[in-house]
């Protein structure tokens, strides 16, 4: 039985939050405890963060509480805001995820954590203009000034795709709808409204009043930072998505696969001071990261250590 319990906590300690609750109730008596905090980890490795810090009434309030950092709220009007109201908490756990999944070989479910980083990473720039990160409830009413082309579905001089033009549309009018369009427009729309702002302060052809709300002395440094996080969502080491089985094709990637492609995506970064923080060597898995992000956002954006806490909080429990 010892033996047993000494293997439960060896895999509490490499992150297998989902074995360990699958073999808890086998080995120790009363494991609904820990069944509940190996469900609260294991969603959080997995990156299904929706409502489960509410319901981890077992997980401590600490816990809890930085995860809900994490975590979209599911309703207009739900507080507190979460990631709406800053992103880095997620970037610190994407990151921490990603460092887990390299030290653990789990190669296809890191590279689908650093598609989602991509998605995201424009919100992560404007951060720090809109004092928000990117909150449908608290767009700034210029997005929508008199010239704005920002929403307006069909506008042919605007370089939003259709299907930014209509997730644009739907940001400016989402607050107002219930719940279940709320999570709706989340599941589907949001990474492209993202997508949409970036092109708006960096890439657009033909600039409308959208922007003119950002003081001029600010626009410039958010125009670098937005390209920045635009040329990162296609890189090498971003594109491996479509090669593995999250992404169209049945490969994984390799580790010297992966490493190769983010070498490649350094050297296409460092066009200027903030990409060219993906040069730096910090000590990552993937050298470089979390300095990019940090230099997007404007702001120090490190591994989080929510999981390793969760761990050690599960060893705690398998022991006592």
């Amino acid at each position: 039985m010892e033996s047993a319990r000494d293997l439960l906590v060896s895999l509490a300690r490499r992150y297998a939050f989902a074995d360990v609750g699958a073999l808890a109730a086998d080995v120790v008596a009363g494991a609904d405890e820990i069944e509940a905090v190996c469900e609260f980890g294991q969603r959080l490795m997995s990156l299904d963060a929706e409502d489960f810090a509410a319901e981890a009434r077992s997980v401590p309030a600490d816990l809890r509480r930085r995860a809900r950092a994490c975590t979209m709220p599911q309703t207009p009007k739900e507080q507190p805001r979460g990631a709406l109201e800053s992103l880095r908490p997620a970037y610190a756990l994407l990151l921490e995820v990603i460092a887990i999944r390299w030290h653990r070989r789990e190669l296809s479910p890191m590279v689908a954590a650093l598609h989602i980083a991509s998605e995201y990473l424009p919100l992560l720039a404007f951060e720090p203009v809109l004092g928000n990160a990117g909150d449908p409830a608290r767009w700034p009413p210029g997005l929508a000034a008199p010239g704005s082309r920002f929403g307006v579905i069909g506008e042919r001089e605007c370089d939003h795709t259709k299907a930014e033009q209509s997730a644009a549309n739907r940001t400016l009018r989402v607050s107002g709808e219930p719940g279940e369009g709320w999570r709706a427009y989340f599941d589907r729309q949001h990474s492209q409204v993202a997508g949409a702002l970036a092109t708006c302060v960096a890439t657009c052809r033909t600039p409308c009043s959208a922007m003119e709300w950002i003081e001029p002395s600010r626009r410039e440094d958010l125009s670098t930072r937005a390209r920045v996080a635009l040329t990162f969502a296609d890189t090498p080491l971003v594109r491996l998505r479509h090669a593995a089985p999250v992404g169209h094709g049945f490969g994984v990637p390799s580790p010297e696969e992966v490493l190769d492609a983010w070498e490649r995506s350094r050297t296409i970064l460092a066009k200027n001071e903030i990409g060219n923080a993906a040069t730096e060597d910090d000590g990552f898995p993937l050298a470089g990261l979390p300095s990019l992000f940090s230099a997007i956002a404007t702001a120090p954006t490190t591994p989080s250590t929510l999981l390793s806490d969760i761990s050690t909080h599960l060893v705690r429990l398998l022991r006592s």
